[in-house]
């Protein structure tokens, strides 16, 4: 038996032809363990959605192959499609269905119905069930969100592919949705999920960072943090857009880039930060405000995003 959900090789997807071709997935290899909820974070054109694609045997890789709990993308294609469950980016049930009418639908595609695994969804679908008669088209972002996910569910699958499944819902349905994750890991259903918030990502075990179609790394949320190589401060003063010219020309400035209301910098460890200081008041700043912070899951993607640049030489 296989000991991990899934297992990527090598894997790799191009389109169109000579000059105009574009390698959307680079030779990736990844195993995400059976259990486990594993995140690919990543800016938009990445290459997420071509590798879900692949990993759900919906697309054939040029290259590599990919194993779901044993079977084989490519040979055991409707061995896989019964034990997996996907939601796309973009909602993609009937509009005109009910709640209930989608369900059913998907249900019968696999063979069974809402009663058989209703305790299953039910942490889910119990949001839902009120509006059952509704018309998937008239329910709110999340609504729709909650609905797509019971339809990916309702077969009992062993792992459940998300591609950024809350992007364009307000942030109380982004909470709530990844909740009900957390529940499912109760259940041992392993999760892959890609999503654009960073916020997200850290409810994951390990996060894949992805980039031009590469994995440019990969770790625990944690031991991405920890490893973080640079001091960050955290600055402020009343003019901010200057404020983040005049640190970018600062000699020791590795990089710095906008945080909410602060400009996260980058200095070498052991960095004084009154030098920062004086730096900023010859600079004719008022209301200087500098304090040290963690490095976020934002900053080490940045600081990886930099380091692969300067490897491939831009």
């Amino acid at each position: 038996m296989a000991s991990s959900a899934v297992i990527a090789s090598h894997l790799s997807k191009r389109f169109g032809h000579g000059a105009h071709q574009i390698t959307a997935v680079d030779d990736i290899s990844l195993r995400v363990e059976k259990g486990e909820m594993f995140g690919i974070i990543g800016p938009d054109g990445a290459g997420k959605t071509t590798l879900f694609r692949l990993l759900t045997s919906l697309m054939l890789p040029d290259e590599g192959q990919v194993r779901i709990e044993g079977f084989n993308t490519l040979k055991q294609y409707k061995e896989i499609r019964r034990i997996i469950g996907y939601m796309p980016g973009r909602f993609s049930l009937y509009q005109d269905l009910s709640v209930e009418e989608n369900l059913n639908f998907f249900a019968t595609l696999f063979g069974t119905h809402i009663r058989a695994n209703y305790d299953f969804i039910y942490p889910i679908y119990r949001y839902l069930e009120p509006f059952k008669k509704r018309k998937a088209g008239n329910l709110s972002g999340g609504m729709k969100q909650k609905l797509a996910l019971c339809c990916a569910l309702i077969h009992n699958p062993k792992v459940l592919f998300l591609d950024e499944p809350t992007t364009g819902v307000d942030p109380v349905s982004r909470k709530e949705f990844w909740e009900m994750l957390g529940l499912l890991q109760q259940k041992d259903i392993t999760v892959v999920a890609s999503t654009p918030y960073m916020s997200e990502a850290m409810r994951c075990h390990r996060i894949g960072f992805i980039q031009n179609g590469k994995i440019i790394g990969c770790n625990t949320p944690q031991n991405i943090r920890e490893a973080f190589p640079w001091l960050v401060l955290s600055v402020r003063s009343t003019e901010m857009f200057r404020l983040l010219q005049d640190l970018r020309a600062y000699p020791d400035c590795r990089a710095c880039h906008s945080f909410g209301a602060y400009q996260h910098i980058y200095l070498p460890k052991g960095s004084d930060p009154e030098d920062l200081h004086r730096y900023l008041t010859r600079k004719r700043h008022n209301d200087i405000r500098i304090k040290e912070t963690d490095a976020t899951i934002e900053d080490c993607f940045m600081d990886l995003m930099a380091k692969k640049g300067e490897s491939d030489g831009h």
